[in-house]
């Protein structure tokens, strides 16, 4: 079974920097576009950035210039570099991915969600 799991979230103050970091595991046997979404309380879930096998990237107007995606197409993970912090971007961040399983065929996977949480 695929699953994805996050970690690095936490409290940080304005201005400054966290990394998230999620791994997928599983039998896998092609991972497409992976991405990072976040949720703030009483919002929908919105997009922050995505990267394809290719390392195309894409990312919200809110996040640009300050965050960063990365993948490791051999470690199946996907990186999210948050610098200049601001307190709008509190929220739970979730992993997404579009993973082809073994057994399973295509299909749209995401992780537990992290919190984070920018406050002075």
């Amino acid at each position: 079974q695929v699953q994805l799991v996050e970690s690095g979230g936490g409290l940080v103050q304005p201005g400054g920097s966290l990394r998230l970091s999620c791994a997928a595991s599983g039998s896998i046997w092609n991972i497409y576009r992976m991405g990072w979404y976040r949720q703030a309380p009483g919002k929908q879930r919105e997009l922050v950035a995505t990267i394809t096998s290719g390392g195309s990237t894409n990312y919200a107007d809110s996040v640009k210039g300050r965050f960063t995606i990365s993948r490791d197409n051999a470690k199946n993970s996907v990186d999210l570099q948050m610098n200049s912090l601001k307190p709008e971007d509190t929220a739970v961040y979730y992993c997404n991915a579009d993973i082809w399983g073994a057994g399973t065929g295509r299909s749209d996977y995401w992780g537990q969600g992290t919190q984070v949480t920018v406050s002075s």
